[in-house]
């Protein structure tokens, strides 16, 4: 199926340079956002208390807020988790009490406000340590896949190209964070997986781009450098496009439907595919052009001639 049907190919590279200027200024507000605000780092990063508790009749989080507070929680994050019924509390670490006694204070607040007795179904502790070295093993996940990917493409295309498809992923991850960092959203395991999930995408879409990029330097051999790859995005467009719907509409209906847990993991993915389309064919394309790529790169090594051998005739 073609969305799109073009008789001459889209003048992408006109914009090339807009663009990388708009990107620049999006990655340094996400840096000054970071720098300033901070990341909204969760319980699984701080270290802290994880409470799942059940009401006999739909829970009033409001009322539930009140109470934690008036025990002396004011700093809880109350959600509900899957049901109205089903409620989840997360209680920053605390340094005056200890974290084993939490859960059943906690409970004790909740059950004289209640009516009905309130049942504890979970209570889960992330010591400090366990959460720092989440923290840097994280970081050092998407270290490592970062280098990978620029090993992979160099030794499948060229360096220019390389260089552009990293700079694109870490264009993607740096504005990923920045959003959570203005919003404050919580940044916790599932983000952090939807960002890894987010370098597999966008580097798919990127390769898919460049790979057309390579058939098109092969192929048209009377053409400018910019008519050359914006002929290869062009080609690719329907492709992007409808792949990227197709993951949206997953997304919405997880964001939507999926509960609160994975908000920010819908959250991460549904900006970060939008963005990630955005750099696949403007910032990776654009640096593999600035820094010099050209037809000659793309064209495969000549064939070596053996000594002695004559190719000039049969004998």
């Amino acid at each position: 199926m073609r969305i799109f049907s073009f008789t001459q190919p889209l003048n992408f590279m006109r914009l090339k340079w807009p663009a990388i200027v708009l990107s620049t200024l999006l990655i340094l507000g996400s840096f000054f956002s970071i720098a300033t605000k901070g990341i909204n780092w969760g319980l699984d990063f701080t270290g802290g208390t994880v409470i799942e508790v059940g009401f006999a009749n739909p829970a009033d989080l409001t009322a539930v807020r009140q109470t934690l507070t008036e025990a002396g929680y004011g700093d809880a994050v109350v959600q509900l988790f899957g049901t109205s019924r089903d409620v989840l509390i997360r209680i920053p670490l605390r340094t005056d009490v200890e974290q084993a006694a939490v859960g059943d204070s906690v409970i004790k607040a909740l059950n004289a406000q209640q009516a009905e007795p309130v049942t504890m179904r979970r209570v889960e502790f992330v010591g400090p340590s366990v959460g720092a070295e989440l923290k840097e093993d994280g970081g050092l996940a998407m270290l490592v896949a970062l280098i990978g990917i620029l090993l992979y493409v160099t030794m499948r295309f060229e360096w220019r190209l390389s260089v552009g498809a990293v700079a694109s992923l870490a264009h993607d991850v740096i504005l990923t964070m920045g959003l959570f960092s203005v919003l404050q959203l919580e940044f916790d395991l599932t983000v952090l997986a939807a960002i890894l999930a987010l370098i597999g995408y966008s580097i798919n879409d990127t390769i898919v781009v460049f790979d057309r990029i390579r058939e098109s330097f092969r192929k048209l051999r009377d053409t400018s450098v910019d008519d050359t790859i914006n002929d290869a995005i062009t080609s690719t467009l329907n492709r992007t496009v409808i792949t990227s719907l197709t993951t949206v509409l997953v997304l919405v209906v997880l964001f939507y439907m999926g509960g609160a847990l994975i908000h920010g993991f819908a959250t991460a993915l549904l900006f970060g595919i939008a963005i990630g389309t955005y750099s696949s064919v403007y910032v990776a394309s654009s640096i593999a052009e600035i820094l010099g790529i050209s037809r000659e790169d793309m064209l495969p090594p000549p064939p070596v001639e053996k000594e002695g051998e004559n190719t000039d005739a049969l004998l």
